[in-house]
């Protein structure tokens, strides 16, 4: 007799599970306003410690943390997320995984390609910022000519190989991103909201199980269970033409439905960044490699 796969009610109850434990044994007793204790054994809180901050029973909550079907109510996993100390953007991915785990499994969707539309391809010409239109997935979809300048021989990919993970979990990704790894684990917090959101799209399978073989530091990032929203953030890079640059990032969704962002990068008018910036621009109108390299997908 063999086990019946797992259907994708099952897999959200197992997130839901395992966002859970992580979150409780990172928080300390003292976090939280409890003696520790002696002959602590486990990291963190205790299952009947969360339990009571969040005023459920240890056995309902155990159950949850077990990937039982428990069906939460919405004051349930706001009790948790407030005993918990979570963020809003904890909260809401509490929530979405909640919600993902009480559905019926449902036959498959179709999935379609990520497009990039026509007139978005026209303003990304128009701009003078470098700019960058990314998938759900950190897939780079298109970017206008400096946004090139600045990937550099990423743009020279095939287009299955364009994600910004797998660009800075390569081994060479340390000279042209001073902050890697911290980059990394910000990337990967955003990825998970958005696999949270579509568990069973193809290619966040696909690439979840790729990165997750080929790089243990993303597979230990990716244990942590951290979530982010894709908003807002800063870059450093180490450009071999202009040297180091510190630039700020603004992700705009889209017209439609969820799905590809567009990224622009700026930094501060007159300072020492927008001085590199503009120099690298110039460098576009002059034959050389800044030139080959930004070239539209």
């Amino acid at each position: 007799m063999t086990d019946a796969p797992l259907t994708s009610t099952d897999s959200s109850r197992r997130e839901l599970a395992e966002f859970l434990r992580t979150r409780r044994t990172r928080l300390r007793p003292e976090d939280v306003g409890l003696e520790p204790g002696p002959r602590r054994r486990v990291a963190g809180l205790r299952r009947e410690e969360l339990a009571l901050l969040a005023g459920m029973s240890a056995d309902y909550y155990q159950r949850m943390e077990q990937g039982r079907d428990v069906r939460p109510s919405d004051q349930v996993l706001d009790a948790l997320a407030r005993a918990l100390n979570f963020s809003t953007e904890e909260s809401r991915h509490l929530h979405s995984l909640a919600a993902a785990a009480r559905t019926p499994a449902r036959r498959p969707r179709r999935h379609v390609p990520e497009e990039v539309p026509p007139t978005t391809l026209r303003l990304l010409r128009t701009m003078t910022s470098p700019a960058v239109v990314i998938g759900r997935f950190l897939d780079v979809l298109a970017w206008n000519p400096l946004a090139g300048a600045l990937l550099g021989e990423f743009t020279q990919r095939p287009q299955a190989e364009r994600n910004l993970l797998s660009l800075l979990l390569h081994p060479e990704a340390d000279r042209a991103c001073p902050e890697r790894a911290a980059t990394v684990a910000e990337l990967t917090a955003m990825l998970r909201a958005q696999v949270a959101a579509d568990p069973g799209h193809p290619r966040a399978v696909r690439l979840v199980g790729e990165l997750s073989v080929r790089s243990d530091e993303f597979a230990t990032t990716w244990a942590r269970h951290d979530v982010e929203e894709t908003t807002r953030g800063r870059m450093r890079v180490n450009h071999p033409l202009v040297g180091e640059l510190t630039l700020d990032w603004d992700a705009y969704p889209m017209p439609g439905a969820p799905g590809p962002m567009l990224i622009v990068y700026t930094a501060d008018e007159g300072g020492p960044d927008d001085e590199r910036l503009r120099l690298l621009a110039g460098l576009l109108s002059a034959p050389g490699p800044a030139q080959a390299s930004a070239r539209q997908p």
